[in-house]
């Protein structure tokens, strides 16, 4: 919760209006687990509020541990759009250490409409929305928490279809009453959502990563559905109206699958697309997931389309691959848990 909300909580229980204060400093600065550990808060208070209201951290209950150090956790949610009797849900939180830098991956939905083909996610179909309570939880209850130096919304979802939750997540993170955070620790990925797009870029200043996988129009549209609501022509001509000079990063994901769009064709049409933007363009390496027949690209390709890029003004790296011994496609390891709880309960 926010201040704002914090403090309608403590006067419908009668208390007094700074305790709303106190509350935030507790979650927030001081990251408590328990209302009962709020000792600057009176007993009698603190009982009020335990008898209605919960921290909300919930642990994880299943991770994946990669020989890189990489670590998918399985967080179980409570969803803001889904009834409570309904079966248990799971999303999946990637934790990426990397020598001074600590990355976590995180969700805003369980499953995903956006029904891209190349993720399992979106095989899953959409379950619900997660609660920024939800979101924050993937970071709070994750035992690496102290040692985080980035935020990415690139796990399970498509952050600007739960735009709300997402933004107050943010808004926690970043607010001197919050986490404090500085918003060039944070990013925020999209297909781009006609309407939903802007109204990010206009109340977050989180870097945005726009999911690309393809310049073409037509192929685009094959691999991601969402080309069709709001092409990239479009998402471009909305990115080019933002400063992304200073402090605020743009940049593009690009999966590359082997032979398909890692060609030098393709390379020439990113650089036209791009050009007079202020970004740069990350190529990623395919994670075979089941019954999808994309072939993953190699080395000398990407190399290749990294090269050609760069030396036409559009800044590219190769992201490294993590965590490919384990669940490593996102998506993988909550549908296993789902598949196995109801196979159990059809028993």
């Amino acid at each position: 919760m926010t201040p704002a909300e914090l403090k309608s909580v403590v006067g419908a229980l009668g208390m007094p209006a700074f305790t709303a204060r106190q509350l935030a400093q507790w979650l927030y600065e001081k990251q408590v687990s328990s209302v009962d550990e709020m000792t600057n808060i009176s007993k009698q208070n603190r009982q009020r509020i335990d008898e209605q209201y919960e921290v909300g951290l919930m642990a994880p209950i299943d991770c994946q541990r990669s020989k890189d150090g990489t670590i998918k956790y399985l967080f179980p949610v409570t969803c803001s759009n889904t009834a409570a009797n309904e079966t248990e849900r799971f999303v999946e939180t990637v934790f990426i250490p990397d020598h001074d830098r600590a990355t976590l991956c995180v969700s805003c939905q369980v499953g995903c409409k956006m029904n891209c083909l190349f993720c399992q996610t979106g095989k899953q179909g959409w379950q619900g929305n997660l609660t920024t309570a939800d979101i924050l939880n993937q970071i709070l209850a994750l035992p690496e928490r102290d040692r985080l130096t980035n935020i990415v919304f690139m796990g399970q979802g498509e952050p600007m279809d739960n735009l709300d939750a997402v933004l107050q997540a943010t808004k926690i993170l970043t607010a001197d009453w919050g986490f404090a955070w500085s918003p060039k620790r944070i990013t925020v990925s999209s297909v781009g959502v006609r309407g939903k797009l802007k109204r990010f870029l206009d109340e977050s200043e989180c870097h945005i990563a726009i999911s690309m996988h393809s310049p073409l129009h037509e192929q685009r549209l094959k691999l991601m559905p969402a080309e069709k609501a709001m092409p990239l022509e479009e998402t471009l001509e909305l990115l080019r109206q933002y400063d992304f000079t200073h402090q605020r990063r743009c940049s593009f994901e690009y999966i590359c699958f082997g032979g398909l769009n890692d060609t030098p064709t393709y390379g020439r049409e990113i650089a036209r697309l791009l050009q007079g933007l202020e970004c740069r363009v990350n190529l990623i390496r395919f994670h075979e997931i089941p019954g999808v027949d994309l072939p993953a690209s190699d080395e000398k390709r990407m190399e290749s389309l990294r090269d050609y890029l760069t030396a036409h003004g559009v800044f590219t790296t190769i992201r490294a691959s993590r965590g490919q011994d384990i669940f490593a496609a996102c998506g993988l390891l909550s549908t296993a848990k789902t598949r196995n709880n109801n196979d159990n309960q059809n028993q």
